[in-house]
């Protein structure tokens, strides 16, 4: 077995690696950027090595800096985690010559999936089912949409070294493929150096749904079960699970067959996933194979028990799989969602910045093994919650990398049981200082189609094509967060009460009676009251009466607590609140479900003088192009005078290893350029001046 191995990525997947080295008793080494210097991975590997500046391309894309860095350190294998150089045939060669392990396939396994033009063929010769389409690089947008017309549309278009959504399009007409071509060229050259395009029939509304495999040098392979991954937003998965709710198991059965049939036609060593589409008839057919391990494997670990990253060390050192295909086991029900810093009220367009706050609900499980108080056991309780994150509190969100600020992963006894442990440890993970996509995991998980498990890949954009809005997070019981923010207020007035040093006859007054003033917007507001009937004398209980509704809440959390646990007419909660916003520092900001409030809690007489109180409107920005994000202002699509029709392009900004394509929301007039091309933008900077 090794002593010491490399990875060779960075984040919550670099951080992930060191956890199994560690319980393996192997030395780690962590690489990092000039962006990364205080970065976790780094901080809990045991050595680690500078790589050079912030942008990829000049550190974690680098592999003679890599392959230099491990022999400087003496490490006998690199672990390269998942994007950067985990699926580069090149650099997996270049670690084999220099005499060390690739912890992953081999270099030839590598080329023979990473090309999605090759790794088709070699699938039809494998007798996998394939979806019709055009398997030979297209050169030009012309070429492109003359081949869709012959397979018919809709197509999708697809880099042949993409993944993770980049360089992949969706085209319904010809005009959409002329241009996706050409968007999805660019992003393939940005960001894998590789602008060969292909293109295949896209199945209406299709599940996305992959199967794990694990193979050894010795050639056997198994497969462990599949993932549901249709839930994605532009083809970018959102929520994971495992099993799916939706296949057979003749058809799981049938998926697993060809998955190892695949993986044996290339002597696969190591952990992957094929991926399928699979039709409403449970039709499926053969997508790609990632040859590295996914970003959602913790779903597998979960149901199965295994630690895929030890398996993947094992094997790379030369151990058969000490596992047949009969003892995998599937037990209960895990589900993961990816926290992402985005805002998805702003078309979930990139947050960067420091995190203020950053705490993660409390986790009991590692690897699929439910643990107490460091003792693993196997009983049908199912309560586990894991968090997968490179981040911590006072930490930066670079702009440099993708979004990801953590894995939530649960397992449940069954798929309803790991949705509620879902989104109740949603409502305990608390982020300040970014945005998150926390409320619109938590509007999927409430949403009844996804609870019945009635979707396809067309999910989010059939639900939610308009944007995302405060609306669009349902609550079965919008008092309770009224309720809620009362007996905060309440237990804050016992707290002044009991402070020493108040003059005789001037004491805190502790009211039953309160109005809750939510702020609608354009100087609207309602008005709600709020009545504490009874007050147990313990600060930490007390029964609030709202809309003819009473909510007796026990909380003992103290009032700097942001996460609240506690129970509401006997019925067990986890909630957040807090005192202050930007422009509100007295009000409460009460969050439960996904659905959030800003609440000024006041007595009757301070309500009735707040109305009374004139609205300032915010100033006028229609007639400016703001930036919508902290970014690379690439490109400045216009000029001063020219006129722009509505849907034309105005500027392109780069952000998270994305390309934003900022349009014209109607016919306009440009009057000044404001931002300059390479310029880095701050979010609500003006770019453009219109007339």
């Amino acid at each position: 077995m090794f002593e010491k191995i490399l990875i060779a990525n960075r984040g919550e997947i670099a951080c992930r690696v060191i956890k199994t080295a560690r319980k393996m008793g192997i030395k780690t080494v962590a690489v990092y950027s000039e962006a990364d210097k205080d970065a976790r991975h780094v901080e809990l590997a045991d050595e680690a090595v500078l790589l050079g500046p912030a942008p990829s391309r000049e550190s974690y894309l680098v592999a003679d800096k890599i392959i230099a860095a491990a022999k400087q350190t003496g490490a006998q294998a690199i672990h390269p985690g998942y994007g950067f150089l985990s699926e580069n045939e090149e650099f997996a060669r270049r670690v084999e010559e220099e005499g060390m392990a690739f912890i992953g396939p081999k270099h030839g396994s590598i080329a023979a999936m990473g090309d999605k033009i090759a790794s088709k063929k070699l699938a039809n010769a494998a007798r996998v089912n394939t979806i019709p389409g055009h398997n030979e690089p297209i050169l030009s947008p012309e070429e492109a949409v003359k081949i869709a017309q012959g397979i018919g549309y809709p197509v999708m278009i697809k880099a042949s070294a993409g993944g993770g959504g980049k360089g992949l399009r969706v085209a319904f007409n010809d005009k959409e493929c002329f241009e996706g071509f050409s968007s999805c060229r660019n992003e393939a050259r940005n960001s894998f150096g590789d602008d060969r395009v292909f293109m295949e029939k896209f199945v209406e509304e299709p599940r996305h749904i992959e199967i794990q495999v694990l193979g050894d040098a010795q050639g056997h392979v198994v497969y462990l079960w599949e993932r549901e991954c249709s839930i994605q937003r532009r083809h970018q998965k959102v929520i994971e699970e495992a099993p799916s709710p939706f296949i057979s198991d003749a058809t799981r059965k049938a998926m697993g067959e060809q998955a190892v049939a695949l993986a044996k036609a290339v002597n696969y060593q190591s952990a992957g996933t094929v991926e399928f589409v699979v039709g409403k008839d449970q039709s499926f057919y053969f997508l790609e194979m990632n040859t590295r391990l996914q970003v959602e494997h913790p779903v597998t670990e979960c149901i199965t028990g295994l630690d895929l990253v030890e398996q993947m060390i094992r094997v790379a050192a030369g151990e058969p799989l000490s596992l047949k295909q009969e003892d995998i086991r599937r037990e209960g029900w895990a589900i993961e969602c990816r926290i992402n810093a985005e805002d998805p009220f702003r078309n979930f367009l990139p947050s960067t910045g420091r995190l203020v706050k950053y705490q993660p609900p409390q986790a009991n499980l590692e690897q699929g093994t439910l643990t107490l108080q460091g003792e693993a056991y196997t009983d049908a309780s199912f309560g586990g919650v894991r968090v997968d994150t490179g981040v911590y509190e006072g930490g930066e969100i670079p702009m440099f990398y993708d979004s990801m600020i953590a894995k939530l992963i649960v397992h449940g006894r069954d798929r309803a049981d790991a949705i509620v442990k879902m989104r109740e440890a949603l409502n305990g993970f608390v982020i300040r200082g970014i945005s998150s996509n926390i409320p619109f995991q938590s509007a999927l998980l409430a949403h009844a189609d996804f609870k019945s498990g009635n979707f396809n890949t067309g999910f989010i954009a059939q639900h939610y094509g308009a944007g995302f809005q405060a609306e669009d997070v349902p609550h079965e019981d919008p008092d309770f967060l009224l309720a809620l923010a009362g007996f905060v207020r309440r237990k804050a007035r016992e707290r002044e009460s009991r402070i020493s040093g108040q003059l005789p006859g001037h004491e805190v007054r502790i009211d039953h009676d309160y109005v809750a003033v939510v702020n609608e917007g354009a100087g609207r507001a309602s008005r709600t009251p709020i009545h504490i009937a009874e007050f147990s004398g313990h600060m930490g209980e007390a029964t609030v009466l709202v809309g003819g509704k009473s909510y007796q809440i026990v909380c003992q959390s103290r009032l700097n607590d942001i996460r609240l646990s506690g129970t509401v007419n006997g019925t067990p909660f986890t909630a957040q609140a807090e005192r202050g916003t930007n422009k509100n520092p007295l009000a409460y900001r009460i969050q439960h479900n996904g659905r959030a409030i800003v609440a000024n809690v006041l007595s009757p007489r301070a309500s009735a003088l707040l109305a009374l109180m004139p609205y300032k409107a915010p100033p006028d920005t229609s007639k400016q192009l703001l930036s919508p994000m902290p970014g690379l202002l690439v490109q400045i699509a216009v000029q001063p005078g020219q006129t722009v029709q509505a849907g034309e392009r105005l500027a392109v900004i780069e952000a998270m290893k994305m390309e934003n394509i900022l349009i014209a929301e109607r016919d306009v007039k440009v009057a000044e350029v404001l931002a300059k091309t390479g310029e880095s933008l701050s979010v609500d900077q003006a770019i453009l001046r219109f007339e």
